[in-house]
């Protein structure tokens, strides 16, 4: 079992009312329940964390570094195109991650086709809409060590040992 942690950034709170024609009808709620039941069914834990603000999100990431998490999904929302803290705090933990876009940046205005985030990612999923979220996890479920919590050079355990 895997524990996931999926970071929200500004304005994502909004879902659902925000412009819906460009970032759909799901709920942030919705799309956090729909992930959950996702993890959970493929006997993973998935936390999630949203802020508006730069330096809990910087925080919330650096969290991760120790906090046992094993993987993330990141939608930096605007941040994407002007935070290298939170890029830095991303790059610190050693945690590999995942890009995150409701939307497709690259079909948008000039400045939104810059991504401080991109390099360091696994992957960018972006343009499907909360569908998005839903890709993003199965790439990163797919790519867990079959067994996270089991030393290299230790011999596995049986289960009651």
């Amino acid at each position: 079992m895997a524990q996931i942690l999926v970071i929200h950034g500004p304005n994502l709170n909004l879902l659902g009312s925000r412009e819906p024609t460009l970032y759909g009808r799901h709920t942030l709620a919705e799309i956090d329940a729909m992930l959950g039941d996702q993890a959970r069914q493929a006997g993973h834990v998935l936390r999630t964390f949203q802020s508006n603000a730069e330096h809990e999100l910087v925080e919330r990431v650096q969290a991760a570094a120790s906090d046992g998490s094993e993987f993330i999904l990141i939608n930096p929302a605007a941040f994407t195109h002007t935070s290298v803290a939170l890029r830095d705090a991303l790059a610190a933990t050693g945690v590999p991650c995942i890009e995150v876009h409701l939307s497709n940046p690259q079909a948008r205005e000039a400045f939104r086709r810059q991504s401080y985030f991109s390099d360091l990612a696994v992957g960018v999923v972006a343009g499907f809409g909360a569908d998005s979220y839903r890709y993003a996890l199965d790439a990163a479920i797919q790519r867990l060590p079959t067994h996270p919590h089991i030393q290299p050079d230790l011999p596995p355990r049986a289960v009651g040992d």
